[in-house]
């Protein structure tokens, strides 16, 4: 026998299954009230550091906790009891983690992996920048986001474990020609020289002099679009 359709918009259907009861509605505003309690005390746990930035494995506990969570408030044959293992399970093992990468370099490294460098000297460091999976777009937003004009403001820049980005800057009077990153002078790259003088690569930051009109590719990336370098000094 083939079930009745499904009638679209049925709010009934929609709003209030056939076996739901006023009482199991009250139970459902009650997991609701045990369950939030166990959250916050999980984060709890996990202190200030995991509810500013969560790194890889603590998305993960908070992903298993909400799973676990999530079922035993809605569901009527989710008891609590084993919700409750779940969440001391979870919560015993983001401790046990913490101590093991306190003690363990290299499983704290394996875990949650290690800072890499992108930027060098005002360059994109290729290998660290090509191990990661990111954009130039996305990284040439962080970089305006702190400030920064050109790549030659940039002594270093490294992804750190948790996702951020870390930079170190030149100061004022060591700051060197490099690729301005605005996002209307990246859209003004071309494949040859607008005018003599020294140019960075689009793709990197390399620079070199490029004699107007002439063509080159980049000796670090290969990249062959250019732009007029950029002098311009910090200012935070």
């Amino acid at each position: 026998m083939n079930p009745p359709p499904v009638i679209p918009f049925d709010w009934h259907r929609i709003l209030w299954a056939d076996d739901t009861t006023w009482p199991f509605l009250l139970e459902i505003a009650a997991r609701c009230g045990v369950m939030y309690l166990l959250i916050l005390g999980a984060l709890r746990v996990m202190g200030r550091r995991g509810v500013r930035q969560l790194s890889i494995f603590e998305l993960s506990i908070i992903l298993g906790l909400g799973s676990a969570a999530g079922d035993a408030m809605l569901y009527d044959d989710t008891p609590l009891l084993p919700t409750l293992v779940v969440f001391g399970m979870v919560t015993g093992l983001y401790v046990l983690f913490n101590r093991l990468t306190e003690h363990f370099p290299r499983f704290s490294d394996w875990l949650e992996g290690q800072p890499v460098l992108l930027l060098e000297e005002g360059v994109i460091y290729q290998p660290g920048f090509s191990s990661q999976n990111i954009t130039l777009k996305e990284l040439f937003g962080e970089l305006r986001q702190q400030q920064v004009e050109h790549l030659g403001q940039v002594r270093r820049a490294y992804i750190e474990s948790d996702g951020e980005t870390s930079i170190y800057f030149f100061t004022d009077d060591d700051v060197r020609p490099g690729l301005p990153i605005w996002p209307e002078r990246l859209r003004e790259a071309r494949p040859t020289a607008t005018q003599a003088g020294p140019h960075a690569c689009a793709s990197c930051g390399h620079v070199r002099e490029l004699a107007q009109a002439a063509a080159a590719r980049c000796p670090a990336c290969q990249n062959d679009t250019w732009l007029p370098v950029s002098t311009a000094r910090r200012v935070g």
